[in-house]
């Protein structure tokens, strides 16, 4: 089933609180406008889609899973802002979202079943725009995209392991090695989130274990 279980969110939640204090340690003071970010990047995901009816498109849904991908970044990052740094509130906030079968918006009711793709995506902008998230609209979103909330949350996790590692091992400094043993950081991302167990309670920790074990075995190389 397409759900998001209640431990995978806390762990998304703990995750982005993390990454965020690794730019600013009092980040949820800075009160950052997190919806102007989601709504560049729905406009992007606009883009990828397609929406030119003067000329012929077609949809790049791979490019448009990977601009969800860091849509939730964003959210993640709203929902703790909102709740003053509580990860348990958030929880609780965005778990109640999901049964939701539709979103008011600027005093009409958008049924999200009756909406195409490019539809909830204009409805998306205009929520951030309006400084508003939907965690119904998202799952509504993952849905028509052809995307689990397991598949989110392995995407999701992979990219912010690889986002720390990268910062505590140079990447702002410039000393980082980006390329081990021929391959870029990312293919070896991809190929250690098809073995590690992601439903384990300490897959961030295992996943960075094992990504730094192999980044100093090619360094001694």
């Amino acid at each position: 089933m397409n759900t998001l279980t209640e431990t995978q969110l806390v762990s998304m939640l703990e995750m982005q609180d993390g990454m965020n204090k690794k730019v600013n340690p009092d980040w949820v003071a800075a009160n950052n406008n997190w919806h102007r970010a989601i709504q560049v990047e729905a406009v992007e995901a606009i883009e990828h889609h397609g929406w030119k009816w003067w000329k012929k498109q077609n949809c790049d849904m791979a490019q448009l899973r990977m601009e969800l991908v860091d849509i939730w970044h964003f959210i993640l990052s709203t929902v703790i802002q909102n709740t003053r740094g509580s990860i348990r509130f958030a929880a609780i906030e965005m778990i109640s979202e999901l049964s939701q079968k539709s979103v008011q918006f600027d005093n009409q009711h958008y049924i999200l079943a009756k909406m195409s793709l490019l539809e909830k995506l204009d409805l998306l902008v205009g929520l951030s725009a309006a400084k508003r998230t939907s965690l119904a609209l998202f799952n509504s979103l993952l849905s028509d995209c052809g995307m689990s909330w397991v598949e989110l949350f392995k995407q999701y996790t992979g990219k912010n392991v690889l986002n720390i590692f990268r910062q505590d091992y140079g990447y702002k400094a410039g000393t980082y090695i980006k390329i081990w043993n021929g391959r870029e950081d990312n293919e070896h991302l991809v190929e250690l989130l098809d073995i590690i167990d992601l439903s384990a309670d300490n897959v961030h920790d295992e996943l960075y274990q094992t990504l730094k074990s192999r980044y100093m075995l090619a360094l001694d190389e």
